[in-house]
């Protein structure tokens, strides 16, 4: 009887204590993962932009896991005004090996940048053969990486746009968005239907916000295999991230699609650099960044950040002023000069692979304290949990499992972990802390097959001091 009312609440609950969360995705292992990172621009208004390895190895320790390369389209299509460049196909295979050097897996994305004008209103009616020529350039891209399993998927429309086109919005989602979609998934997964197909909502004009997201909502199904749905969220009102997200949250359930956050960050001003106080200021910043943080964690979705760059210029378009997605504030293409009062929040600490299923987690940023509920299973290999020790936990951690183990990291020994308190079952050369990376690795949970409880809080639980 009463493991029958233990089933029951688990079934009823709408907490995540019994179930895993909806939005993580699985790698080749079948770990659960939470994709984190940052947009990787080819090319900014200055020109080229180029990346070494140790602007992939700051990424790493920003707690980066993912990586989503926007596509110039022309220099892969045949678009007026485009061709493919072999050189530039060069650049990807570049950046690919980089984040497989570091363990960070690729999206694609496709943007319409670089061809002499894209006509939106044009597209839609494929007149000229446009979705085809759309396809052949995606098939490069597609046919190059086929085999790479550093790849993981592709976001095969970026913001798709109505403009002046004399149709809703739903209808434009309906008659042609959705259709094209499904060609395009088909097209790619003749070449490889394992590789992921991450997609958006039609960008809505200016002007013509719902509950001020840009975003206009999916109502009809895709019915595809191995899809990602891919939202933007560029929210300034803090009132209105939740709302925003539930929506999103809607529509992936009758997309029957995970989320994973395609580009977040609403863009800071050039005064924003220079000011704490006042609605431009630092201090807003950091608790807008922190509210949509909270909600990401609590609904256990991915999220990429734009853009991994310094200022070599900034963009004007909103009344604030000069403005920039760009979360370094040097004057150069790959910057090194972190916006703090952003990126510490990017930044947060979060499982990132785990054996087994996530059932909850959540960064209290007031309290620099993770809280994980996870159930085990060793058979699908290591886990890593993000920390970020060197920018959360300046005065050290401590690891709780349950109530049976107590590990710990001093930074004045810098010795590795420690163990205060454990139980027979603990191995604690199970438990690495890389300082590189800055990653706690666990080889082999001490509990196989049970749900355990995780906090990593700071300073030095040693309580015989």
């Amino acid at each position: 009887m009463k493991t029958k009312l233990i089933i029951l609440i688990c079934f009823l609950s709408t907490m995540t204590l019994c179930s895993q969360i909806s939005h993580g995705l699985r790698d080749q292992q079948d770990r659960h993962i939470i994709p984190r990172g940052f947009v990787i621009n080819t090319n900014d208004h200055k020109g080229e932009v180029f990346f070494d390895n140790d602007d992939y190895a700051r990424m790493v320790r920003m707690g980066a896991n993912t990586q989503v390369i926007r596509l110039e389209l022309g220099k892969l299509s045949t678009f007026p005004g485009g061709k493919l460049e072999p050189n530039y196909l060069k650049k990807l295979d570049t950046l690919v090996d980089l984040g497989r050097h570091h363990g960070i897996k690729t999206v694609f994305k496709m943007t319409v940048y670089g061809v002499d004008k894209f006509v939106w209103e044009e597209f839609w009616k494929n007149k000229k053969g446009e979705y085809s020529t759309y396809i052949e350039a995606w098939e490069v891209i597609w046919n190059r990486f086929s085999d790479d399993d550093a790849v993981f998927g592709y976001d095969v429309v970026n913001e798709p746009r109505r403009l002046t086109m004399n149709i809703s919005y739903d209808d434009l989602t309906r008659k042609y968005l959705v259709p094209l979609y499904q060609k395009i998934i088909d097209q790619s997964h003749k070449i490889n239907p394992k590789k992921k197909i991450l997609f958006q909502s039609v960008f809505m004009n200016k002007g013509e916000k719902i509950d001020n997201n840009q975003y206009s909502e999916i109502k009809v199904p895709i019915n595809k295999e191995n899809i990602i749905f891919a939202p933007h969220i560029y929210q300034n009102n803090i009132d209105l991230i939740k709302r925003n997200m539930d929506r999103f949250d809607k529509e992936s359930k009758m997309l029957k699609a995970p989320i994973v956050i395609g580009e977040w960050g609403f863009p800071t001003f050039a005064t924003t650099d220079t000011l704490v106080g006042g609605n431009l200021g630092q201090l807003k910043y950091r608790e807008l960044y922190i509210r949509t943080a909270e909600v990401f964690d609590r609904m256990g979705v991915g999220a990429i950040k734009a853009w991994f760059l310094g200022n070599r210029s900034m963009q004007h378009f909103l009344p604030g002023g000069p403005s920039t997605w760009s979360i370094f504030s040097d004057s150069i293409a790959a910057g090194t000069v972190e916006r703090k009062y952003i990126t510490d929040v990017i930044a947060r600490p979060f499982p990132q692979t785990i054996a087994g299923d996530i059932q909850s987690f959540f960064f209290n940023h007031a309290t620099r304290t993770l809280e994980m509920s996870i159930k085990t299973d060793n058979r699908k290999g290591a886990s890593k949990i993000f920390v970020g020790a060197n920018r959360h936990y300046p005065d050290g951690f401590s690891i709780l499992i349950d109530s049976d183990i107590v590990m710990f990291y001093d930074p004045l020994k810098n010795v590795g972990l420690e163990t205060y308190k454990s139980t027979k079952k603990l191995e604690s050369s199970n438990f690495i802390w890389d300082a590189n990376t800055q990653k706690l690795v666990i080889l082999k949970w001490p509990k196989d097959n049970v749900v355990m409880n995780i906090e990593i809080v700071p300073g030095i639980r040693n309580f015989d001091k």
